[in-house]
């Protein structure tokens, strides 16, 4: 797979993880040359800095799973924000970019800015994550105090939920009580995969009424 990393170039083939020790100065360096895109992703922690291209499959999944949150938010009459790409950043110690994010409880902190603080500023409510490559890890969202993760990993949604310094596993979302969402996420997928994400979502939202 071709990889070129430099100061003229910056380019990952798809399904590519790069992995290499930088100082947050370099992570910068790197975010700034590839200006306002998006691929490759970057992430910066404990002193080393990641890169990932996505697969076709990733921003698939991404999107589909982001609609069944934004459906069922707009089920309960639940207002929100949501972001794609974002970049979290706490300056020397954390670089992220989730799939999704999304403020529900704390929507009204954010309302109308064009930046977030994240110093300052509430994290997410929820995070959304798809792990195809390994390059995900819900532990990186604890310095931002994110306090729901969800990480898709090999065809299973795992729902964490942030207990004291820890992420945990949890089987119900604290914004979706009593709904199966893995059974939701999983028909979804099924429906969408066999036809499209538009079917898909039709068809939840059918299944709500």
């Amino acid at each position: 797979m071709l990889t070129v990393v430099s100061p003229e170039k910056l380019y990952l083939s798809a399904g590519t993880v790069m992995r290499s020790p930088a100082t947050w100065q370099e992570y910068q360096a790197l975010c700034e040359q590839r200006g306002d895109g998006s691929i490759p992703r970057l992430k910066y922690r404990s002193g080393e800095v990641l890169l990932m291209s996505p697969l076709p499959k990733h921003g698939r999944d991404a999107h589909l799973i982001a609609a069944i949150i934004t459906t069922l938010l707009d089920f309960q009459a639940q207002e929100y924000d949501a972001f794609t790409p974002v970049t979290m950043q706490l300056p020397e110690e954390s670089g992220i970019e989730p799939d999704y994010c999304f403020y529900i409880d704390h929507w009204q902190a954010i309302s109308g800015k064009e930046r977030i603080d994240w110093l300052n500023d509430p994290p997410p409510d929820l995070v959304l994550e798809i792990d195809i490559t390994s390059y995900s890890d819900v532990q990186d969202y604890l310095p931002y105090e994110v306090p729901e993760v969800w990480l898709f990993r090999n065809q299973q949604l795992l729902i964490y939920q942030l207990q004291g310094n820890a992420y945990l596993v949890e089987s119900q979302s604290r914004y979706f009580r009593g709904l199966n969402l893995s059974e939701i996420v999983t028909r979804a997928l099924t429906v969408a995969y066999e036809r499209n994400t538009s079917a898909a979502i039709r068809e939840l939202r059918r299944s709500l009424e």
